[in-house]
This record gives structure tokens, C-alpha cells and sequence, in this order.
């Protein structure tokens, strides 16, 4: 399939598929007018990359994980590297479950009368 079909297909804008291929994340065979054709396993390869990136992932470790995701193997350094990356997420998510609750503290806050908060929702 073509840039544009694939962009259309996962959602993903053709300027950041360029991206994945220059950060060797995806490759594309070429036609002799220079076109990029994808294979149809492109799809699950570029949600893939999405959601690593999604969870803060750089591309330089995407890339390193990516080839353990083709060959289907792994060692202990991407173990490592992998756990590494889900002990920092899970930091970020405990931050965040931190951050909401307080939120929730001040919205429950702002909506009782005898607060003497200054907001009081229209």
C-alpha cells in the first residue's frame, strides 16, 4: 500500500510516517518513480510504534525494541531496558493518579456552599 492509504489507515499524518522510516522504525520498498509501497503488516507495525510512543518511549529505544519485535526474540538487556520503561511509567502513572485526586479535592470543594471557596459552578 501506498503513504497516503497507510496514513488513512492507521490515522497516522504521511509527515509522521516519513518520521518513523528516518528514525528507522518502518521501511518501505521503493518504485522506480520513487514511491514508497508498505507491506499490509505496516498497520499493526505503526500502531505498535504509536502506542510505545504514546507511553513516553523514545524513538532511538523504539528503535533497539523493534528489532526484537521482528526477530521475535529478546535478551536480558531489553528485558532490562523494558522493565526499566514500565517502572518509569508506572511512576508517571502514580503522579498522575496523585494529581487527579487532589482535582477531585478541590472540585468537591468548589461545589459545597459552606467551603467558602470563591467558585461556585453556573
Amino acid at each position: 500500500m501506498r503513504i497516503g492509504e497507510l496514513a488513512t489507515r492507521t490515522g497516522v499524518s504521511v509527515r509522521s510516517l516519513r518520521y518513523y522510516e528516518e528514525q528507522r522504525l518502518l521501511t518501505a520498498e521503493r518504485s522506480s518513480g520513487g514511491q514508497r509501497h508498505y507491506p499490509e503488516a505496516a498497520a499493526e507495525r505503526v500502531a505498535l510504534i504509536r502506542h510505545l510512543f504514546a507511553a513516553g518511549l523514545s524513538g532511538r529505544t523504539i528503535a533497539e525494541l523493534m528489532v526484537h519485535v521482528e526477530t521475535g526474540t529478546s535478551t536480558p538487556e531489553a528485558r532490562t531496558r523494558l522493565i526499566a520503561e514500565r517502572v518509569r511509567i508506572e511512576a508517571q502513572i502514580a503522579e498522575l493518579t496523585r494529581a487527579r485526586d487532589r482535582l477531585d479535592e478541590v472540585i468537591a470543594i468548589s461545589h459545597d456552599p459552606d467551603s467558602g471557596c470563591a467558585f461556585q459552578p453556573g
